[in-house]
């Protein structure tokens, strides 16, 4: 197969590449020798070594087991999860594995309905215009897309969280993906406020200056009941378990809760929006 000089530095898919060409060469492995081993094609094999083919989850597992590296830090899977996480927030996938034990989960956003609440389309159009503005690739969005299906199947669990959400009321009235994709996305909301372990609210914006966020908090109460913050800036979230700074943000969050618009007016509000009446 035809091999492309590859710049391990030039993006994490090249180093994984590269890493996965020198390993086949440093046991003398034809590219044929080693699809064998991992029951692919060796023109798969070349395409990921070459940086033109995205590298799975599957075939990570199965060049770990070829190599010998199954659950050593040096595993191809752990590089994959790096590649997959590339164009997230430093510090989100970290707060995704909490968010997934979490017990309670108290959500504040502004602009945008949050991830756990998106429809398949609404995420889709998201991730796709962040390609168009190049600030991802396609296959990085088709990951963001699947990470949001994966988050919210992680709350289907024996022991549900309850999840609180206060949404701004720019998230409902921005228009995301025209018409069809909205009225989707409306539904949807509603829907999780029927839920016996949900609340939905709306901050509406006559609340002012007397909102008490200006960007999005998310509060997660963990199974032994000790709490944890995540907020996010332009280049990463942080994710803070100090109590003594996590509970005046829950403190406030309470207060927001108070400030907004109650479940039933939200409801109604919401569906005004789907039959068109501002």
């Amino acid at each position: 197969m035809h091999q492309n000089e590859l710049n391990p530095d030039a993006s994490p898919q090249a180093a994984y590449g590269a890493r996965l060409r020198r390993l086949r060469k440093e046991r003398g492995w034809k590219q044929t020798d080693l699809a064998q081993r991992m029951d692919y094609s060796a023109v798969h094999i070349s395409g990921v070594e070459n940086g033109n083919k995205f590298p799975t989850l599957r075939f990570s597992r199965a060049a770990d087991m070829a190599f010998g590296l199954v659950g050593t830090a040096d595993a191809f899977e752990h590089e994959y999860r790096e590649i997959k996480h590339g164009a997230l927030l430093e510090g989100f996938p970290e707060y995704v594995k909490h968010e997934g034990r979490a017990a309670e989960i108290r959500l504040y956003e502004v602009g945008v309905i949050p991830g756990l609440l998106q429809t398949p389309e609404y995420a889709t159009v998201l991730a796709e215009s962040n390609v168009k503005r190049g600030a991802i690739t396609t296959e990085q969005a088709a990951e963001r897309v699947s990470l949001v299906a994966e988050r919210q199947a992680a709350l289907i669990r024996l022991r549900t969280p309850l999840v609180l959400v206060v949404l701004d009321e720019s998230c409902i009235r921005r228009p995301v993906g025209g018409r069809d994709v909205m009225d989707a996305q409306l539904s949807r909301l509603l829907e999780f406020a029927k839920l016996p372990t949900t609340s939905l609210q709306v901050a509406p914006f006559n609340m002012g200056e007397h909102r008490p966020f200006n960007l999005p908090i998310t509060v997660l109460t963990l199974p032994d009941r000790s709490l944890m913050a995540y907020a996010e800036s332009s280049q990463r979230g942080h994710l803070d378990r100090d109590g003594s700074s996590v509970v005046p943000i829950l403190t406030a969050y309470h207060q927001l809760q108070t400030a907004s618009y109650s479940p039933a007016e939200s409801v109604a509000m919401i569906e005004q929006l789907r039959k068109g009446i501002p």
